[in-house]
């Protein structure tokens, strides 16, 4: 099932504009950058970030989840984690230095 536009923009205005947070549909999912880097992206409607080790930190109750099948494991965000954007905004910060650069084709 299709990740919906109206949950994706809800997810994107949490980050308040604090940081360059951008999607990129893909086959009815979200792909969400920053800086250049993928962090996480919206699956069935379920924010899931990289499990870089920032990120299990700051969320150490997160439940592994797969975002499709054949996919790495992703920490899912839970609706109470969305909705303190200050939480997303601290966890993208922290979570950048450890993402690797998008590889050019």
């Amino acid at each position: 099932m299709p990740s919906s536009e109206k949950f994706r923009d809800y997810v994107l205005a949490q980050f308040k504009g604090e940081l360059r947070v951008t999607p990129r549909k893909m086959m009815g999912e979200y792909i969400f950058y920053a800086d250049g880097k993928i962090f996480g992206g919206i699956y069935d409607d379920r924010l899931l970030v990289k499990p870089v080790a920032a990120a299990k930190a700051m969320l150490p109750n997160a439940k592994l989840q797969l975002p499709y099948d054949g996919a790495k494991p992703m920490l899912r965000v839970t609706a109470e984690q969305i909705a303190d954007n200050g939480l997303l905004v601290r966890l993208l910060n922290a979570m950048l230095p450890e993402l690797p650069a998008v590889k050019k084709k």
